[in-house]
């Protein structure tokens, strides 16, 4: 019984995380909810707040073991880092672009926000080939 209830509780715990991500409501949303949750290696919720493609999913399938080959040291730092938000660029009513640094490492990035299929989400190839 005892296992039964542990099934039953890791079960509901791990349905109510992937719900509890609400699409974002606009550009600057998604990309903060994005960034935040690559500094605190969280990337199954960076997954949900971008761009569904097979570039895309590769691209965060890298960071995502850069992270967890850092030390435990390395990855708290950015756990603890703040985003510090620069330029926003609009370029159409549909595409964002967000200039942003971290309070760690404070190296400048950008990464392309777009709309598509009625939410905003991160296209996360545009950070590596700004020319998209």
């Amino acid at each position: 019984m005892k296992y039964l209830l542990t099934i039953a509780i890791l079960f509901c715990v791990a349905c109510k995380s992937r719900s509890s991500y609400q699409n974002a409501s606009n550009a600057l949303d998604a990309g903060r909810e994005f960034i935040d949750a690559s500094l605190k290696g969280d990337f199954a919720k960076a997954y949900f707040y971008m761009l569904q493609d097979a570039e895309n999913k590769q691209l965060l399938d890298k960071i995502e073991t850069d992270y967890r080959q850092k030390d435990r040291d390395g990855r708290e730092q950015f756990r603890q880092a703040s985003i510090n938000i620069g330029d926003i660029a609009d370029i159409t009513d549909k595409e964002t672009i967000i200039n942003y640094s971290n309070s760690y490492d404070k190296i400048g990035r950008k990464i392309k926000v777009v709309y598509q299929n009625n939410k905003w989400v991160v296209d996360f190839k545009y950070t590596f080939n700004p020319n998209l």
